[in-house]
């Protein structure tokens, strides 16, 4: 049986039976059995290598567990077809739960939003103040009134996404890039998740600060809290390129290339995609995996880059659950970490992704990676969710594991666990 097959085929009894997973879990004392099943059987099933769960509630750590490898496979020839073209290694490298992940656009939440709560607390940032006040030479061509607050919101009519890296080789250069990019829809017209949205947030915030974004939350946040594991490029010398503390994501960046190549892929590049060819060949593991954030902006961008360990994320969601403190200080006022959780539209606040399955109030973010963050605040619960999904390849589609049922399904499991 094929790769392929075999993902299909288990994320069938899977998905189709996150019921059909539960039934088979026979009833335990462990409040968490189902969400531990859950993840276990992904990966028992070799849908993904390898993940950790964290749960806590106000605090206190409830449930934690690493599984399978935070590296399965490593680079073969022919990747950027599919799946073939990898190795499975001899040994596998395990999985901790010490193991640092490449956030990917998790960091628009636990770097960027984050960033933009603190600078709006001390009255540094207008969010409803045009970006041209920040960025002034970002005017003209439907631009004016776009504010950071449509940014956040996804509404700001910026494509989705770009490859910036066709035209830029550092920040500067991808900003120039970004700022002539045509809207794709007028300014507030409707959400369209935008990673150059994300991108002029980084921006904004370095130009409001005066320090670059990575030195920012560092300084602001991350060193204040303890948070030894968390940043970018990647956050300490302990984690690095040759460390195994840090999963490995994809092999080389499989997913872009056809999104660049292959129109039907759904992404229409203009120009003659085969000037540019910089495509990574190799695992990757202590460097960011999104192609923009890697080659435009050198490891530190706004909407991917961070890095993380389940433990240190917990921490930051609890920041937001406890209204801006953390063990007796004080980072961002209630009031603007309350504005910053009110719904802008369907699914959506400032930043934070509103998950419709969870509890009112709830707020998270997911990431291309495999990556999900999850806050209940009734109850004080937070759900961390770190798995390496890329791991494993594309499929003869150029695809990955599509893990967002068992995101759901884990949360969902969490909730009621804490619940009853």
């Amino acid at each position: 049986m094929t790769m392929g097959s075999r993902r299909h085929l288990a994320a069938l009894a899977i998905c189709l039976g996150v019921g059909a997973a539960c039934e088979r879990v026979e009833p335990a004392p462990l409040p968490f059995a189902v969400a531990d099943s859950l993840v276990s059987a992904w990966v028992e099933a070799e849908l993904i290598p390898g993940a950790v769960l964290r749960i806590e509630r106000e605090g206190d750590l409830l449930f934690e567990r690493a599984y399978g490898a935070a590296q399965a496979y490593r680079y073969g020839a022919g990747q950027y077809q599919d799946s073939r073209g990898l190795v499975r290694l001899d040994e596998a490298i395990p999985m901790t739960t010490t193991t640092v992940f490449d956030l990917a656009s998790v960091t628009k939440v636990m770097a960027t939003t984050l960033a933009l709560m603190v600078l709006a607390d001390r009255a540094e940032l207008d969010l409803d103040a045009p970006v041209l006040a920040y960025l002034p030479d970002f005017g003209g061509a439907g631009r004016d009134e776009m504010t950071p607050r449509h940014l956040l919101t996804h509404t700001s009519g910026l494509p989705q996404w770009l490859p910036a890296y066709y035209h830029a080789s550092n920040a500067d250069e991808a900003y120039a890039y970004v700022r002539g990019v045509p809207l794709a829809w007028p300014v507030g017209e409707g959400r369209h998740y935008s990673d150059l949205g994300f991108m002029l947030l980084g921006r904004i915030v370095e130009e409001v600060s005066g320090t670059a974004l990575d030195q920012f939350v560092r300084s602001e946040v991350y060193d204040p809290m303890g948070l030894t594991d968390t940043g970018f490029r990647p956050p300490s010398s302990s984690a690095s390129t040759t460390d195994e503390r840090v999963a490995a994501t994809s092999h080389g960046n499989p997913y872009e290339h056809r999104m660049v190549h292959d129109p039907s892929f759904g992404y229409e590049i203009a120009g003659d995609p085969t000037r540019w060819s910089g495509w990574r060949e190799r695992t990757l593991r202590g460097e960011v995996n999104d192609g923009n954030a890697y080659h435009a902006f050198q490891g530190v961008a706004g909407h991917a880059g961070l890095f993380s360990t389940a433990a240190e994320l917990s921490v930051l969601l609890n920041l937001v659950l406890d209204g801006g403190t953390h063990e007796g200080r004080r980072y961002v006022s209630e009031e603007v970490v309350e504005s910053f959780l009110v719904p802008a539209l369907e699914g959506q606040a400032l930043g934070w992704q509103l998950p419709g399955y969870a509890p009112a109030g709830s707020f998270g973010h997911t990431g291309f990676t495999g990556t999900f963050v999850l806050g209940v605040p009734e109850g004080g619960l937070s759900v961390v969710l770190l798995t390496n999904r890329q791991n494993v390849g594309v499929d003869v589609q150029t695809r990955y594991p599509d893990i967002a049922p068992l995101q759901r399904a884990v949360a969902q499991a969490a909730i009621a666990a804490v619940q009853n």
